[in-house]
């Protein structure tokens, strides 16, 4: 593994870091083993930032933020603007704590992830060298990761990205305490950025820096001792970064629904793993266009059989929201009524599968009226409150799904995995 810094001209003000090297670490009991031997820590974290029993035994949903406000590059879109605009439209619509009582809990404290929590997933020289990268950061003020996407650092992104993937692991550790106690407990959200799903384990990509979600699940398992993890994606872009860590790897089911032909380029439909985990990873590309009717097909067809079939232990959700008909970065006619219907069905899925165990982690969202009203009405979902999409949703604006084309991705695909 190595890391090199690059100057741009001058006048930019930017450094280039490139990262290369290979997957070096496999998780093997409470080690992380590859190139020498890495100890992860299998202990719980600070049980004095968790709820209460009693909280967590009247709560509906519970959520995190992590807003990462110094982590911004003006103009991009994966901007510092985007989880205050969730936050401030769950004030307005009066889904939080203040509004909702003992039903919504905001974990107001939570430690950050740990190297080993990193480093359970990512090479730990790249760990290692975007914390040194910092420096130079605050130097200049702005470095961009080479890397296949325009993933940008600033002099906070390394510190303010263990503290987002730590606000998903204060969540796991409150579902499952509260799974413990109530066959009915709450749903996590981390409200969180850099989003994570494109961080492939040898470094960053496509404005991810840590597989949030990836390392949960492994946090998941080493800690909580829950040994099969189901990861639904839903963002419009392929989880590369998510298939790539776990493709070998039986315990942990990776199914992803994303856009064919959108960015990476990957997620593919014979991209099934390998080895051991050859059929625990699944990718179903849709065609541009399609909208909430795929969306329910595919949940019917492709993800309640397989995680039935899988049994899990906890599911843990990827949750983009840049297939919305709004969002500027695709092609995909999701609306906040989807979001809404999706959501609901995973919680119910979770209820019946695994103890109700299940925490979504936030990814993209690139319009900020669309994501804001989406969260918004997966918080109702998760709460048991009807949707309120009509009141946001435009059907003037949408247009006839490609049923043909969807109707053959789904064939396919159930004729790969014999669902």
């Amino acid at each position: 593994m190595s890391i090199s810094i690059h100057n741009l001209p001058r006048s930019s003000g930017i450094l280039r870091i490139r990262v290369s090297g290979n997957r070096l670490f496999r998780k093997n009991g409470n080690k992380c083993s590859g190139a020498g031997s890495i100890s992860c820590s299998a202990g719980a974290r600070n049980d004095d930032f968790l709820p209460s029993i009693n909280q967590l035994s009247d709560a509906r949903l519970i959520y995190s933020v992590a807003s990462s406000m110094g982590h911004n590059q003006e103009s991009h879109p994966e901007s510092h603007f985007r989880v205050p605009a969730i936050v401030d439209a769950l004030q307005e619509m009066h889904l939080t704590s203040k509004f909702r009582g003992s039903e919504v809990i905001e974990l107001q404290n939570f430690e950050p992830a740990s190297v080993d929590d990193i480093a359970s997933v990512h090479a730990r020289a790249y760990v290692s060298g975007l914390e040194k990268a910092m420096d130079q950061a605050s130097e200049k003020g702005l470095i961009f990761i080479d890397s296949s996407g325009p993933t940008y650092a600033t002099a906070t992104t390394y510190r303010e990205s263990i503290v987002a993937a730590g606000a998903g692991l204060a969540l796991v550790d409150s579902v499952v305490a509260a799974s413990k106690i109530s066959r009915d407990p709450p749903t996590g959200f981390a409200l969180i950025r850099p989003p994570g799903h494109h961080a492939v384990p040898q470094g960053p990509m496509g404005f991810c820096v840590f597989g949030n979600v990836a390392i949960a699940a492994r946090y998941a398992q080493r800690v909580h001792g829950l040994k099969r993890v189901f990861i639904i994606d839903f963002d419009v872009h392929h989880g590369n970064g998510t298939n790539d860590a776990f493709y070998d790897d039986p315990d942990i089911f990776f199914l992803s629904i994303h856009q064919d032909g959108s960015y990476p380029g990957t997620g593919k439909f014979d991209e099934v793993g390998s080895g051991a985990g050859e059929g625990t990873t699944l990718n179903l590309p849709l065609p541009g266009g399609s909208g909430d009717t795929t969306m329910r097909t595919v949940f019917d067809e492709v993800i309640v059989p397989c995680a039935q079939r899988f049994k899990p232990d906890i599911i843990l959700v990827s949750a983009g929201y840049d297939g919305h008909v709004l969002d500027p970065l695709a092609n995909l006619q999701y609306t906040t009524g989807t979001y809404y219907t999706l959501a609901s069905n995973i919680k119910q899925l979770s209820k019946e599968l695994c103890g109700g165990r299940c925490v979504f982690f936030l990814e993209g969202g690139y319009n900020l009226k669309s994501l804001s009203y989406s969260v918004a009405d997966t918080f109702r979902a998760l709460l048991g409150d009807p949707s309120l999409a009509s009141e946001f949703d435009d059907p003037n604006i949408l247009y006839e799904e490609p049923s043909t084309k969807v109707k053959q991705a789904i064939q396919r695909i159930k004729s790969i995995h014999s669902l």
